[in-house]
């Protein structure tokens, strides 16, 4: 039987056609309204159209496009110094997404110890419930079963621990080790924040046996958790962190940071990219600095958590038996439910309300960066429409 789309049948999209987008709504060619807490799986940072964005990339439209790496672009340079004069970080590569981010973490750190005398050195250590991407090694670095089955043998270099234990690590480290791998909070596997103490163990245990310490900050990074970057909150510094998503506010883009000494390995000739930095991704990333870098912005965006979280909160009580835990935090969280996460997520676009699943029966909400404490407490009514239908559906009405 032919198709009925001449695309690959690797989706389940929801039958949903939004034409355009304003702050954090989205509008359906029908003219529906939907409060957008899916922000493009935490891409959409600004939200839509955002005006400082969109002007941006239309200047830059009007200059050139595309260059290539052969030459020198300034908004690279522009971008990058921004960049390490607010983190950790002293270099930084430029890519088109969150996995070319990623593998250019792992070859920084591979290459960091070949080039100290050390090529046995190149296995990372990753954590069970991980997601880091859909190329062969990022799919090796996730361990999950489900996106490796059938794409040949995995990747090798790649041990998965159980999250969180400490223990685990400790006895995973051998002479090939070279590095650690962590998202500060597991997106796709379920909004499972790792603790200060462990991520700050981590770090302590990269310094005793001479790792590099790599931190996925994909879905955390640039305000998600209400400061800049989400190891701001446990006091450390990483050796090596990869960046996407909120970066271009919906443009792609991504980066790969590190510090001086881990990024020694990476001369002439050792990595590359076509698209990666060209400038107008530069633009949009730099227009996206400016907002988020602004004095107040991140202050405001924990605050608006903050209602968002507490409204959860008392929603989980008011419905135990829709809503087992809340999960996350800054605009990163998450709604393990009681009964079928897809149940619930169907109810809340009844509601034209939009959400991301995740494991562990868990609903991802991710609302853009700009949402306002009203419009969080309007997710939260619809969140509660929804819960209602749901307990209603079930037969758990309350007596």
């Amino acid at each position: 039987m032919a198709a009925t789309t001449p695309l690959y049948d690797t989706y389940m999209r929801a039958p949903l056609r939004f034409e355009r987008g304003e702050g954090a709504w989205l509008i359906a060619e029908d003219g529906s309204r939907y409060l957008d807490f899916a922000a493009g799986v935490a891409v959409n940072s600004l939200g839509h159209a955002h005006p400082h964005l969109v002007e941006a990339l239309k200047a830059q439209a009007d200059k050139v496009w595309h260059l290539s790496n052969l030459y020198e672009i300034p908004g690279q340079e522009s971008l990058a110094r921004r960049l390490t004069a607010v983190t950790f970080a002293d270099r930084v590569f430029f890519t088109n997404s969150g996995a070319e981010a990623l593998e250019c973490a792992i070859k920084t750190a591979r290459r960091y110890h070949f080039a100290k005398g050390n090529p046995e050195k190149f296995h990372v250590i990753t954590f069970e419930g991980a997601f880091h991407g859909r190329t062969i090694a990022t799919i090796a670095a996730g361990g999950q079963q489900k996106y490796i089955e059938g794409f040949g043998p995995k990747a090798p270099g790649f041990y998965q621990v159980p999250f969180g234990d400490i223990a685990a690590v400790k006895d995973a480290i051998n002479d090939e080790t070279a590095a650690i791998l962590i998202e500060p909070i597991q997106g796709e596997g379920g909004i499972r924040p790792a603790s200060k103490e462990f991520l700050q163990e981590l770090r302590a245990l990269c310094d005793e046996f001479g790792l590099l310490l790599i931190l996925d900050e994909v879905q955390t990074g640039i305000g998600r958790t209400g400061k800049l970057f989400a190891y701001e909150w446990a006091g450390i510094r990483p050796d090596i962190m990869a960046v996407a998503k909120g970066i271009g506010g919906g443009f792609p883009l991504g980066a790969c940071l590190a510090t001086e000494e881990a990024a020694a390995g990476m001369v002439t000739g050792t990595h590359g990219s076509t698209y990666g930095g060209n400038p107008l991704a530069m633009a949009v990333g730099n227009a996206v600095l400016d907002i988020v870098l602004a004095d107040g912005f991140l202050e405001q965006v924990r605050e608006v958590a903050l209602v968002f979280r507490q409204g959860l909160a008392s929603l989980k009580d008011r419905f135990p038996d829709v809503i087992e835990e809340i999960r996350g935090d800054g605009l990163l969280l998450g709604i393990k439910a009681k009964v079928p996460s897809a149940d619930l997520l169907k109810a809340i676009r009844a509601e034209k309300l939009l959400a991301v699943p995740a494991g562990e029966n868990v609903l991802r909400l991710l609302p853009p960066l700009i949402t306002t404490a009203a419009e969080a407490r309007e997710g939260l009514a619809r969140i509660e429409r929804a819960a209602e239908a749901v307990r209603s559906n079930n037969g758990n009405a309350a007596a």
